[in-house]
């Protein structure tokens, strides 16, 4: 069975066992979190969400690897570096409920 839900401002095509990598959730690690935003199960499509549910526990957090920033303006002698580190949750989907 596979569904897409979205979940901090994207969407994900799951199915059972499938470990995703989403924005950073304020659940603890080893909890359970229930995703409600599914737009799709099977073939049923939502307008715009269906009434299914997703269980998922989350495995950990953490954060990505760095990427640089650079900005620069010729001829004004402007440099600027900045690094960036995207936080992560890592999350492994359990079950998939269409009521």
């Amino acid at each position: 069975m596979k569904a897409v839900i979205e979940t901090g401002g994207k969407q994900y095509t799951v199915e059972v066992g499938t470990v995703l990598y989403v924005e950073k959730l304020d659940v603890e690690a080893g909890k359970t979190v229930k995703f409600d935003k599914v737009l799709m199960v099977d073939d049923q499509v939502g307008t715009p969400y269906l009434s299914a549910t997703v269980t998922a526990e989350v495995e950990k957090h953490g954060k990505n690897k760095k990427i640089k920033v650079y900005k620069y303006n010729q001829k004004k002698n402007y440099h600027k570096t900045q690094g960036h580190r995207q936080p992560y949750t890592k999350v492994v989907i359990k079950k998939i409920e269409c009521k």
